[in-house]
């Protein structure tokens, strides 16, 4: 069955590179993005572990913690850790999951329509689109969600963008347009009149009877 959005993000206990994760507890009442990989030491994905390893001071401005799933086992992990960090120039601080019984990727849907799992001699095309991205809120539920090709690698710019809008959108009648931008202003939800709206977020910007823009609240 596949993670809808605001579906309550499937808890899990599991090995790390950090150790024993419970899941819901490690989460702990903020924001979390999980992402995960077909297998370690593949050339995409060491690039995008780079990436997440690169922005720590981002995520920590968020709030948000990050987590990472790859299908194999906390041992090779921690080596493949080595070659990320060496790529990356940053240390990479967020645990790796050790996913090698494939029960988070099972749980959260990762796994590509047509995979199979050969007793031995597995390769990462046996799972081949096990590159997600879920967004989490402080309530555990699902946020937003976004799958890859195994020959995309992902951009973390734009999910970093993404995480800023559902941070800024969480919970209050906004939305953000396409390409909207931290600082840029947001869209007020059709639940509020124009009075309602003039009085909650300040002058507006009609642009036309449905699509109406105010100043991104602080």
């Amino acid at each position: 069955m596949s993670i809808r959005i605001n579906d309550l993000a499937p808890d899990f206990t599991a090995e790390s590179t950090a150790g024993t994760i419970h899941f819901h507890d490690w989460l702990a009442g903020g924001y979390a993005i999980i992402f995960s990989h077909p297998r370690d030491f593949t050339p995409v994905c060491t690039t995008e572990f780079a990436a997440v390893a690169q922005l720590a001071a981002e995520w920590k401005a968020r709030n948000t913690k990050v987590i990472g799933v790859s299908v194999d086992s906390v041992e090779d992990h921690g080596k493949w850790k080595r070659d990320i960090e060496t790529f990356a120039g940053s240390p990479a601080d967020f645990p790796i999951i050790d996913d090698t019984n494939l029960t988070v990727a099972k749980a959260y849907d990762m796994l590509p329509a047509d995979y199979y799992l050969p007793a031995e001699g597995r390769t990462p095309a046996n799972t081949a689109t096990v590159r997600t991205v879920y967004i989490i809120g402080p309530d555990k539920k699902v946020r937003l969600t976004m799958s890859y090709p195994m020959s995309v690698g992902r951009n973390f710019a734009e999910i970093l963008r993404a995480l800023d809008a559902v941070q800024a959108t969480d919970g209050v009648p906004l939305a953000t347009p396409a390409n909207w931008q931290v600082g840029q202003d947001v869209i007020v939800a059709l639940a509020l009149n124009n009075d309602q709206a003039k009085e909650r977020f300040g002058d507006l910007d009609i642009k036309l009877p449905y699509l109406r823009f105010a100043k991104a609240p602080k």
